[in-house]
């Protein structure tokens, strides 16, 4: 019976120990402007004329850090899923030392939460989320949380 009493304390002690070490860190967090106004987006009208659905929206343009300094490529294409509404979109955000794969339905207006789904080079397994706002003025601000293995 005392033996089993002093293996429980180090029992808890180990237990405690092991979940701390398993304790997973803040993401990660970068804010990227895709910037328009350079390269505006290109419409390719298909079915009805005018907004309709299935209608595709092409992009490559300048990626800016938040200070506005180039840091990239933002490049991709989005199909109108909901007229005046949004769009289901897959772009590459693409840096020097790798790039980052998202995707998820952009809104018009408001913030859009989009889904990291992969990276290269530095970003390789990378997993997360980013926030997509229209600033109104031909440039989006991305605030994307990550981690990296």
């Amino acid at each position: 019976m005392h033996a089993m009493t002093a293996v429980r304390p180090l029992l808890l002690v180990t237990a405690v120990t092991v979940g701390l070490a398993c304790t997973p860190e803040a993401p990660k967090v970068m804010v990227t402007i895709a910037d328009a106004r350079v390269e505006r987006a290109r419409l390719v009208d298909t079915g009805q004329p005018g907004d309709s659905a299935g209608d595709l929206v092409v992009f490559d343009q300048p990626l800016l850090d938040e200070h506005g300094t180039p840091v990239g490529n933002n490049s991709g294409a989005c199909i109108r899923t909901r007229v005046a509404h949004s769009f289901q979109c897959q772009w590459t955000l693409s840096f020097d030392d790798g790039s980052i794969q998202v995707a998820g339905r952009e809104l018009e207006k408001g913030s859009s939460d989009i889904t990291i789904v992969g990276g290269t080079g530095m970003y390789s397994g990378i997993s997360g989320d980013m926030v997509s706002v229209n600033n109104e003025d031909g440039t989006f601000t991305q605030t994307l949380r990550y981690r990296l293995p």
